[in-house]
């Protein structure tokens, strides 16, 4: 596929975009800040935080609105300057002189590209950790969950030959309790030994138990023990701010790193790989935008009825995605397909209809075919 030139006509709409992209961005923001101040501002106020600590708050928060309501703003930009080349007679003028509706496929999709790249990157580097901000201020400040007083809830991680369930755990006091440790037998990997206990406490050496029974699985008797040593390494601090939904936020090459880190434990990681592509789709999604505001003023000229529906198409977008990352999530679809299955979906519709009207090809023998099925018609009137 040859790219659009970049000549006067492409800088040209290159600043109009920019400009009501901007606009688009300004008014968007300023609506999800003022939506989540007067949600949250009595929170804060409760709080006894101050006006710095909340304008803070929001400053952090702001780099995550833009990488959210980017895709939507692009195509509210788009089908706002097509309106606007339509309305002005720009765009009867620029077909006129032969510029077909593949250069503007061409060229929005290739601008739409380079937007995902930009989204992609800066969500990662700079959302993410704006977010990261955001939610420690709100956990910290706000809502008094200081991380000293955390607990964690059935916990499970494998290291070497042991398989380790904790009821609870507490990581900064380094306590857990409810314990059940399976220990597999190295050579023949089977289960070897079930060690349960009221309760432990953690250091760097490994777990001590208090109050232990040890069962020997071959003849199923036990022991009871006042103390017993485990020598895991876990450090359980890890816990604290990589919990499943924290971990889901991370930037894209530390979640690679968590991934491959939990696989390699026997972890379930549907989730979290669901995640991983869906950083990806969202951030393309960009394209798709692109390419539904083209078909839809392919369909209507009024930049208002196309307003309408581009909300209407936004809402059902982003319901499809949520849909497709929970089911990716919850293990009914591979993650790939649930995290791009909005992408997959719109971006045919819409790219269907452009070929219908791109190629002369499909037009005529779309005309061909409609005069065969009504020929019969008349003639039997």
């Amino acid at each position: 596929m040859r790219l659009p030139r970049l000549g006067a006509l492409s800088g040209y709409l290159i600043r109009q975009n920019l400009f009501l992209m901007a606009t688009c961005l300004g008014a968007g923001t300023f609506i999800y800040l003022l939506t989540d101040m007067a949600d949250r501002l009595e929170h804060f106020l409760d709080a006894g935080l101050s006006a710095r600590q909340i304008i803070t708050y929001f400053a952090v928060k702001t780099p995550l609105i833009f990488a959210q309501i980017l895709p939507a703003v692009f195509m509210l930009a788009v089908v706002i300057q097509i309106g606007l080349l339509v309305r002005s007679r720009e765009m009867m003028a620029l077909r006129a002189g032969g510029l077909s509706m593949t250069w503007f496929v061409r060229f929005f999709v290739v601008y739409a590209l380079i937007w995902s790249l930009g989204q992609l990157v800066f969500s990662q580097f700079v959302a993410s950790y704006g977010e990261q901000e955001a939610t420690r201020i709100w956990r910290e400040e706000v809502r008094k969950r200081q991380l000293d007083k955390r607990v964690v809830k059935s916990l499970w991680f494998r290291e070497g030959p042991y398989i380790v369930h904790a009821g609870e755990a507490q990581p900064a006091q380094s306590r857990v309790s409810d314990v059940t440790v399976y220990e597999l037998d190295r050579d023949t990997n089977r289960l070897a030994h079930i060690l349960t206990a009221r309760k432990g406490l953690v250091d760097e050496h490994g777990w001590g138990l208090l109050d232990a029974w040890e069962i020997e699985v071959a003849d199923f008797s036990s022991v009871k023990m006042l103390t017993h040593f485990i020598p895991l390494k876990q450090d359980l601090r890890g816990f604290l701010t990589e919990s499943s939904s924290d971990r889901a936020d991370l930037p894209l090459w530390h979640l690679s790193r968590v991934i491959d880190e939990l696989r390699e434990s026997g972890s379930n990681v549907e989730r979290l790989r669901t995640a991983w592509h869906g950083k990806w789709s969202y951030a393309f999604s960009i394209v798709t935008m692109a390419l539904i505001a083209l078909a839809m003023c392919s369909f209507f000229e009024n930049m208002y009825v196309n307003l309408v529906l581009s909300m209407l198409v936004v809402f059902g977008f982003y319901g499809l995605y949520v849909l497709g990352i929970t089911t990716g999530q919850k293990g009914l679809v591979p993650p790939i397909a649930g995290a791009w299955l909005a992408n997959l979906l719109f971006m045919g519709l819409a790219s269907l209809r452009l070929a219908w009207i791109s190629v002369p090809r499909l037009a005529a023998r779309a005309h061909r075919l409609r005069v065969a099925l009504l020929t019969p018609l008349r003639r039997e009137e």
